[in-house]
């Protein structure tokens, strides 16, 4: 779809270390080569503020993904793994859901996942996650921060936003900031 003007980019980064998980995103909302936005809110809490999610990709297909989730929560009861796989095989199993474009990263207190409409849920080895056009080098950062120093997950999660936000011209230092 040539005509159609796409979101490009953000960053969304997910640390967990010991008992806390911190989830972070920047503000950037950017069309092609033009900042639209400099403070969009990519995180928030959600089923009685006990799940933390964020997304990259179109923002009208993630708000849509946040409210499925959401259902998918209730309907659960909060259990964020089967949350996750349910929205997951209905995302690539349902002829409209297919055609949204976004990832999430959801995480509680004790798990932390990416959400794709591939059907991915997957969780990641070491607590460290990113996604998105900055997410690689947020994640790079937060992994040298996790294994060479005491900080905590709020603390390396807003150094290693800082630092995508340096290398990324999709990232911004405007950062939104979640955590459990």
């Amino acid at each position: 779809m040539q005509n159609q003007i796409s979101p490009h980019g953000t960053t969304i980064l997910a640390v967990r270390r010991g008992e806390h998980v911190a989830l972070a995103g920047d503000g950037q909302v950017t069309l092609k080569d033009t900042i639209m936005k400099h403070r969009a809110k990519k995180v928030r809490k959600l089923f009685k503020e006990k799940i933390l999610v964020g997304f990259a990709g179109a923002t009208a297909d993630a708000l849509n993904l946040f409210e499925r989730f959401e259902g998918k929560l209730e309907q659960f009861n909060g259990n964020l793994t089967r949350s996750a796989v349910e929205l997951a095989k209905d995302w690539r199993t349902d002829k409209y859901l297919r055609r949204l474009e976004a990832v999430l990263v959801a995480a509680d207190s004790d798990q932390l996942f990416l959400i794709s409409g591939n059907g991915d849920v997957i969780e990641p080895d070491e607590g460290i996650l990113g996604i998105g056009s900055g997410g690689a080098y947020a994640q790079a950062a937060a992994m040298a921060l996790i294994r060479h120093t005491e900080l905590d997950a709020r603390s390396i999660a807003g150094a290693a936003m800082k630092i995508a936000a340096s290398i990324c011209i999709y990232t911004n230092e405007e950062i939104t900031m979640e955590h459990l």
